[in-house]
Order: structure tokens, then C-alpha cells, then sequence
């Protein structure tokens, strides 16, 4: 019953944040990092202990807290309704994409198309372009879901603030610090990586995709899970884009127009969405038969 819950409440905030992009707004934080900066006389994986463990022992208590109301389950359904549509960013995924396809020049929509990444720019070609728009999925929608799936609230809250942690260069971390939080960052990342990028397989071009992804474990050292990050990610969104379809009328079609592949590749992960949640379904109606 309560899978089945959590699962439904995906629906619900991805609805909402569709329905009302201005709650993107919310997500803030600065207590966050105040707690932080407070945290400046530790330093390695102390310090990336000390930030997580207070935020996510108090998520914990108050959902505890909150199921021992006289409403009881309600309260705990809201309150966990909101830590997700809060860890569904930090900035608005669909938003995000709009705001590139609605750029007047190819100047503006270079500039528009920098806030999808995380770490260094995008440069303005059909191969990043989709490479970026595949990360910034992941980190913003698909890794989100999956770990609220898995651990509730609170596994939600674990992600966003590791990515807070192990990514965001504003911060201020000593470097064994930032290279503690980029390996948990990295680690948190690497199952949902994965089943992204079979579903990409699935829904998308399934031997580029599956080429793409053995190519690059075959060539990654056994610690790149947590050291180098889901790159087979990006090199798998990359041949997905690279690839040339026969057309029909017997030419090859080039994917070399950053726009087109943008419209093509939010179809890709719209159609990877709902199958994530279509076989969150199946498994809710499978316990119900059970």
C-alpha cells in the first residue's frame, strides 16, 4: 500500500509542477548552505557526513512526526508530496527546455541552453546539446523518482542534497570535501543512470544506445561508478544523436540541427518517463493480485 502511495504521488507532482512551473520558485537553499558553511572546521567525507545526516534525520522525524497526527496518513502524504515537487530541480526541467526553443537567435538559445548543465558550458551542436539534455534528465526528473521509489522522502532529499554537494562549484568545500560529495554525487547516480539509459535503448535507437554503453564500460576503469560518473550516459545520449537513419525515400537523415534534436529527444525521454511510471504501475497492480 504504501509503494503504491509513494508511486501515485510521482504522478501527482509532475503533474503539479506541468500545471504550476511557478512552484520551481520555491526551492531554495540557503539554509542549506548556511549549515555549510558552518561545517568549515571539518573537512573530506566528516564534513559530507555532518551536512547530510541532520536535514535527513529531520525529514525522517517529522515524517515519523506526522504519521502520529489524528489524520495520521494525510499529513505524511502531503508532507512528502512536497520534499519531491522541492527535490524535482533545483530549476524546472520542461521550463528549462522552453526557454531554449523560445530564444529569438541562435545566440540566446546558446546562452538559455547553459543552465542545463552542471558543470562547464554547452556548446551549441546537436551531439552536447542532446548530451546535456540527457543529464540534466537525469538529475533533475528520472535519478529523483527513482531513489523516492525506492527510499521514500528521504531517499529524494538524499539525492538533491548530494548533487547540491557534490556539483554545485558556488559552494564553498575544501578539495577533499567537494572530492568526498562528487563521489557520493557520482554513486547516487549510477543505478538510475543505468536504467535511463536502457530505456533510451528501449524507446530510442537500441544498437547505438547499447553499442555506445558497452564501448564505454568496456573502457572504464572497476571505480568509475563513483570517481568518473555515469558517462556512459552522456556517450549513450551522444550515439543516439549521432546515429543516421535511413530515411524513406533511401537517404540517410543527419541529426545535426540542435533544435530538431532538442524536439526529438524531449519525445525520447517523455516516452522513457512513462515507461518508468508504467511499470511502477505494473508493480503496484502485481502486489494487488498477489
Amino acid at each position: 500500500l504504501m509503494f503504491f502511495v509513494i508511486s501515485q504521488l510521482g504522478f501527482i507532482a509532475l503533474g503539479l509542477l506541468h500545471a504550476m512551473p511557478q512552484l520551481a520558485r520555491w526551492r531554495g537553499d540557503r539554509l542549506f548552505r548556511r549549515w555549510v558553511a558552518q561545517l568549515a572546521d571539518t573537512s573530506g567525507s566528516g564534513r559530507v557526513v555532518l551536512a547530510l545526516l541532520p536535514p535527513l534525520i529531520l525529514c525522517a522525524l517529522l515524517w515519523w512526526l506526522l504519521g502520529h497526527t489524528p489524520l495520521r496518513e494525510l499529513p505524511q502524504l502531503l508532507f512528502s508530496l512536497a520534499v519531491l515537487v522541492y527535490c524535482l530541480g533545483p530549476r524546472e526541467f520542461e521550463v528549462d527546455l522552453e526557454a531554449i526553443l523560445n530564444a529569438p537567435d541562435e545566440a540566446s538559445r546558446e546562452a538559455a541552453a547553459q543552465t542545463l548543465a552542471d558543470d562547464g558550458p554547452v556548446a551549441w551542436n546537436a551531439p552536447a546539446l542532446g548530451e546535456a539534455i540527457a543529464y540534466a534528465a537525469l538529475r533533475r526528473r528520472f535519478a529523483v523518482l527513482l531513489w523516492f521509489f525506492l527510499l521514500g522522502p528521504i531517499g529524494a532529499l538524499l539525492y538533491r542534497l548530494t548533487q547540491t554537494l557534490g556539483r554545485n562549484a558556488s559552494l564553498q568545500l575544501d578539495p577533499d570535501s567537494r572530492s568526498a560529495a562528487a563521489f557520493c554525487a557520482n554513486a547516487l547516480d549510477w543505478l538510475p543512470a543505468q536504467l535511463l539509459t536502457f530505456t533510451l535503448a528501449v524507446v530510442g535507437h537500441w544498437d547505438a544506445v547499447i553499442g555506445a554503453w558497452r564501448r564505454w564500460h568496456s573502457q572504464a576503469a572497476p571505480t568509475s561508478w563513483y570517481r568518473a560518473g555515469p558517462g556512459f550516459l552522456g556517450a549513450a545520449a551522444q550515439a543516439d544523436v549521432l546515429i543516421d537513419i535511413e530515411a524513406g525515400d533511401g537517404y540517410a537523415e543527419e541529426h545535426s540541427d540542435p533544435i530538431a534534436e532538442l524536439l526529438r529527444l524531449r519525445g525520447t525521454l517523455l516516452r522513457a518517463l512513462l515507461a518508468w511510471l508504467s511499470v511502477v504501475a505494473l508493480i503496484v497492480i502485481g502486489g494487488w493480485l498477489a
